[in-house]
């Protein structure tokens, strides 16, 4: 075994990634792929809404930055032996055409139990919700204002902000934290959620699809959430003691270096291009949910 002296990272059993929304503008592509640069696991879990399939379709466009996480992920996978877990979000639905699939260490499903030092954790996506509830006034009201105008206010805001030397702020978080019927909708889903890992015998409920990080106990289980790559820029890491914590991208110290163990090399086959064709919802007022 070596350290390596140079590109440390820290080595992490389980990381969880979610929302990235690759194909479009707003998808934090290149912080991504920084940040798995940094960290290295045994296991990497994209928890959906990695492609944004509903905007490649309508405007989107898909960039060289975003090829690179996919060959960021195919390191891992080649250097590191990390075991990749591709479950499906609503905005990559395309992945229902060829899910279960498994290729080497890449596995591609819709959902997943996972076990950790006697716990038991129901990984979702977390869109099933929007099945279960009717409130769902506020993504109307998000809707209706235009969640990538939002987005775009937000860049020319952030850089005025920048130029002033003021942090990064978040104008959409900022509106589902005031608007009544948005903090309802939260509290409601993570509520929802908890109740499903009880119902399927789990310590624990793991998801996204509301670009809310958390990491909480909701009655006696264990709610997470990892956030997303297009604004919070965040992600659940579980080290080898089965302890979980948020990561936030805008706290990473990338200066500072950390012994790593350098594990064996294995060489993965050839992975399986997969194009979509089947893109025939409409994401209506919800775009990035």
């Amino acid at each position: 075994m070596q350290t390596k002296l140079k590109d440390l990272k820290t080595h992490f059993k389980t990381i969880v990634v979610s929302d990235i929304h690759l194909g479009t503008k707003g998808s934090k592509a290149k912080e991504i792929a920084r940040f798995l640069k940094q960290y290295s696991c045994e296991n990497l879990i994209l928890n959906g809404d990695i492609i944004d399939g509903w905007q490649l379709k309508k405007s989107g466009s898909w960039k060289r930055k975003h090829t690179r996480f996919f060959n960021r992920m195919l390191k891992m996978i080649d250097q590191d032996n990390t075991k990749v877990f591709y479950l499906r979000g609503n905005h990559d639905d395309f992945l229902d055409q060829i899910l279960p699939l498994q290729i080497g260490n890449l596995s591609i499903q819709a959902d997943m139990i996972y076990e950790s030092e006697g716990k038991k954790y129901f990984i979702t996506h977390g869109d099933i919700f929007d099945s279960i509830t009717t409130n769902l006034r506020w993504i109307a009201y998000l809707g209706d204002i235009g969640y990538t105008f939002l987005l775009w206010l937000n860049r020319q805001v952030n850089y005025h902000r920048r130029k002033r030397g003021l942090p990064y702020f978040s104008l959409s978080q900022y509106v589902k934290g005031k608007v009544k019927s948005a903090v309802s909708y939260i509290d409601q889903y993570e509520e929802e959620l908890a109740k499903m890992a009880l119902a399927k015998g789990c310590d624990g409920i793991i998801c996204g699809h509301i670009h809310k990080a958390e990491n909480r106990d909701i009655d006696g289980i264990h709610y997470m959430n990892s956030g997303d790559w297009v604004e919070t820029m965040s992600a659940l890491a579980e080290d080898h003691e089965g302890n979980w914590q948020l990561i936030y991208y805008s706290e990473i110290d990338f200066q500072k270096s950390a012994d790593i163990v350098e594990l064996p090399k294995t060489i993965e086959p050839e992975m399986k291009i997969v194009a979509f064709t089947k893109l025939d919802q409409n994401p209506g007022l919800s775009d990035f949910l």
